[in-house]
């Protein structure tokens, strides 16, 4: 009990003096004797909180850091995502661009010849039962297309319609080592046929029924067309003699040409559905060099 009292004795006259301190430093403020005491208690504070601030900087600007390399990440993310849609759609313009350009000249092939087309495009290379060489195209029965139809580009014979669906059909190439055709050698009536060789249609065969025509290299053939166009249509610029055989003793002569068309790269193409009304002979053969 008496140490109660004393002890609370003892904590009232330190709350007295602790209060007249205050109020003396106070009231003196910079001459207070109690300056350089408060100024060494400031020093010791501050310092320890320099040294906090030294340990937690660090730490918050790792923070930050991987914040903002997260964020950057996904920035980079996204613009290589916009970059490779943009170089998308430049490839897709440029494609329609060129393809719009192909069609133009296809429908101008067409009207010089005099044949209708129904126009579409190279979807697949595919096989078919007793040819090689076929490609599929995205028009079919319901745009008028049937078998047995020339198929042309806006350079020259491709092949004819073998099977049609309602929406797309096959087509065997010229190029293809069983496909044949009539042909004419341009400028005259001397008539041929045209045979594949394979050889991704680099060349196609020509046997020139006549041993004792000129034939030379440089020489372009058309196609010579078949009894009412079916399946080729007459007049289609097939292509340009490269190498003429030695056939001595022969009684045909033979020879080998570069088709107009790319067949190892088509695209758009033509469906013949209806046949010009006159054989157009070499109207459609391209203009040389110094022509008109």
């Amino acid at each position: 009990m008496r140490d109660t009292r004393r002890a609370r004795l003892i904590l009232g006259l330190l709350l007295t003096a602790a209060l007249v301190v205050l109020t003396i430093d106070h009231r003196t403020g910079e001459s207070s004797p109690l300056g350089p005491a408060r100024g060494a208690g400031a020093s010791l504070f501050g310092t320890a909180e320099q040294v906090v601030t030294g340990i937690t900087r660090p730490v918050g600007e790792f923070v930050s850091a991987v914040a903002n390399s997260t964020s950057a990440q996904r920035r980079i993310e996204e613009l290589e995502g916009q970059n490779a849609r943009l170089r998308g759609d430049l490839a897709a313009a440029a494609l329609d661009k060129a393809r719009s350009a192909e069609l133009r000249r296809l429908i101008g092939t067409s009207q010089r010849g005099g044949f209708t087309v129904v126009t579409g495009s190279v979807i697949a290379r595919r096989g078919h039962p007793g040819f090689e060489d076929a490609v599929e195209i995205d028009v079919g029965t319901e745009d008028g297309v049937r078998p047995e139809m020339t198929v042309v580009n806006a350079d020259g014979l491709v092949g004819r319609v073998v099977q049609a669906t309602a929406r797309t059909s096959t087509v065997v190439l010229l190029s293809d080592p069983a496909s044949s055709a009539g042909a004419r050698l341009e400028g005259g009536n001397e008539i041929g046929v045209i045979n594949g060789v394979g050889e991704y249609g680099r060349l196609v065969r020509f046997r020139l029924l006549d041993s004792t025509a000129q034939l030379t290299p440089g020489t372009r053939i058309v196609s010579f067309g078949s009894q009412r166009g079916v399946p080729y249509v007459p007049g289609v610029p097939i292509g340009v003699i490269e190498q003429v055989e030695a056939t001595p003793g022969e009684l045909t002569r033979i020879a080998y040409a570069r088709p107009f068309a790319n067949l190892s790269g088509l695209d758009v193409v033509g469906v013949v559905v209806a046949a010009p009304k006159r054989d157009p002979r070499d109207a459609v053969l391209p203009i040389r060099d110094g022509q008109r």
